[in-house]
């Protein structure tokens, strides 16, 4: 891997040591633009890939063919990102689409929200919060210790890469779209948090 020369301020700013949390990062207000800056703070990242989908685009010259990718990236501490790529063969698609969710990282909050558990520490979310992206619609509903994650494959995968470890879901609208899905899902985790970008 070559050497990473950062090119925006927040990028120059974390080689030189003066930002060293993504904490720090996400509280700046700078816009994350560089993947790199993610590389260097949370070495820990996992990815997934959720999906991987053909689209087509009608041309002059005919259809062109296009490989679509959702990928979401998470330490299971807390962070998570989703992103998507294009591109006309599948690696550099599902490169473009990890690179797409660094970029779009942010810090889930968590807590102790369930009625039923009172313990205090952050196994569940705070409290019931719901997102949506085009028909899809998800709730989080904080769940009592030992609970687990009870929600649809796709929406499970993202929950665990937060870091949430106790959850229940409801979900209403198309999910067998599983971009609005995940998008869907995203968006009821970042309304966890207060720290906006």
């Amino acid at each position: 891997m070559s050497e990473w020369i950062p090119k925006t301020r927040l990028g120059k700013l974390v080689a030189e040591g003066k930002i060293k949390t993504m904490d720090d990062v996400l509280s700046s207000g700078l816009p994350i633009k560089e993947p790199e800056i993610i590389d260097v703070l949370l070495p820990e990242l996992e990815e997934d890939i959720l999906e991987i989908s053909m689209v087509q685009r009608v041309t002059d010259s005919g259809r062109r063919t296009k490989f679509r990718v959702t990928a979401v990236v998470g330490n299971r501490d807390g962070y998570i990102g989703i992103g998507v790529g294009k591109a006309t063969q599948v690696a550099p698609a599902i490169q473009k689409a990890i690179e797409n969710a660094k970029i779009n990282i942010f810090g889930v909050m968590r807590g102790c929200g369930s009625w039923e558990c009172g313990c205090g520490t952050a196994h569940s979310v705070p409290f019931r919060v719901s997102g949506e992206c085009g028909s899809v619609k998800v709730t989080l509903i904080p769940g009592p210790k030992g609970l687990g994650i009870v929600a649809a494959d796709t929406a499970k995968r993202i929950i665990e890469l937060a870091g949430v470890k106790d959850v229940w879901t409801m979900t209403f609208g198309e999910t067998r779209t599983t971009l609005n899905f995940a998008l869907a899902t995203f968006d009821a985790l970042k309304r966890t948090c207060f720290i906006k970008r």
